[in-house]
C-alpha cells in the first residue's frame, strides 16, 4: 500500500518511447514540473501527450517539445508556446485540438470507464464534420486531417459523438497526498489534474506535502488512491518553485 517512490527519476523510469501521457496543469498552474524534468532526463521520446496545453517555451511540457521528445499532442490551445506553434505549422508535430470542455469530459469519461458520449459542443463545425489539420506538410499543405464524427439528434437537438481518453501513464501535481495515493488539489491547481489522474493506467503524482495514512480527511480527497500508483514527495524548494506565466503588477 505504500506507493511512495524514492525519487522522481525512479517514478518515471518505466515510461518507454512512444508512451501516451495525460499531464495535469493549465498554463503553468499545477503542472507536474518535477516529473516532467525527470522525464526529460530519462530520455523517452516519441511521446503522445494529452494535456490542456503544452506549457510555455522552456517551462513544463515546453522542455520536452524543445528537445523533440513529443510526436503528438491532444489539447485545447497552443497558448504562449512559440515552439509548439512552429513545430505544428512546420509538420514536425501532430496536434489534435479539442474544445476545452470536451477534452475535460473525454478524460473524465475515460477514467470512469465510459467509452464515448454525445455532446453539443462542435456540432456544425470541423470538430464534427472533419477537416481540422492534425499534421501539416513542410510546404504548408495539410498532411493529415481529422475525420468526420458520428452525429445524432436527441429531442430535436444535434450532438456529436466523442470518445473517452485513457493513456498509458499520467503525470499530476497535488497539494497534499498520502502514502496510499489519496490526493488533494488546491485552488487553481485543481484544473486538469484530477481528470488526468483518472485517465492514466499508471498515474504518478508529485505532492507538495506528504501525509501519513489517515492524515487527510476522507471527505477532502479529490482523487482516491485507487487511481494512483506512484507518489513522489517534493522537497521544500521543489514545492515552492511555481513559475508565473504572466505577471501583471501596478505601475
Amino acid at each position: 500500500m505504500d506507493k511512495v517512490s524514492t525519487s522522481a527519476a525512479d517514478a518515471v523510469a518505466a515510461i518507454p518511447d512512444g508512451a501516451s501521457l495525460a499531464v495535469g496543469g493549465f498554463g503553468l498552474s499545477g503542472i507536474p514540473d518535477t516529473l516532467i524534468r525527470a522525464l526529460h532526463e530519462h530520455g523517452a521520446t516519441g511521446l503522445r501527450v494529452v494535456s490542456n496545453n503544452c506549457g510555455t517555451d522552456g517551462h513544463g511540457l515546453g522542455t520536452l517539445l524543445e528537445a523533440g521528445r513529443l510526436s503528438r499532442v491532444t489539447g485545447s490551445y497552443v497558448g504562449e508556446n512559440k515552439e509548439f506553434a512552429r513545430q505544428y505549422l512546420c509538420g514536425e508535430l501532430e496536434v489534435e485540438l479539442v474544445p476545452q470542455g470536451t477534452l475535460a469530459e473525454r478524460l473524465r469519461a475515460g477514467g470512469s470507464g465510459i467509452p464515448a458520449f454525445f455532446t453539443p459542443a462542435g456540432v456544425g463545425t470541423q470538430v464534427a464534420n472533419g477537416g481540422l489539420p492534425w499534421r501539416y506538410r513542410p510546404d504548408g499543405r495539410v498532411h493529415t486531417a481529422s475525420p468526420a464524427k458520428e452525429t445524432r439528434t436527441f429531442d430535436g437537438s444535434a450532438y456529436v459523438l466523442e470518445h473517452g481518453i485513457t493513456t498509458d501513464f499520467a503525470l499530476v501535481r497535488a497539494w497534499r497526498g498520502d502514502r496510499h495515493g489519496n490526493l488533494v488539489f488546491r485552488k487553481a491547481a485543481a484544473n486538469f489534474n484530477p481528470l488526468a489522474a483518472m485517465a492514466g493506467r499508471v498515474t504518478i503524482a508529485e505532492v507538495e506535502e506528504l501525509c501519513e495514512p489517515g492524515g487527510i480527511d476522507a471527505d477532502a480527497v479529490h482523487v482516491p488512491g485507487i487511481f494512483v500508483q506512484h507518489v513522489v514527495a517534493l522537497t521544500a524548494d521543489q514545492a515552492a518553485a511555481k513559475t508565473i506565466e504572466k505577471r501583471t503588477v501596478r505601475a
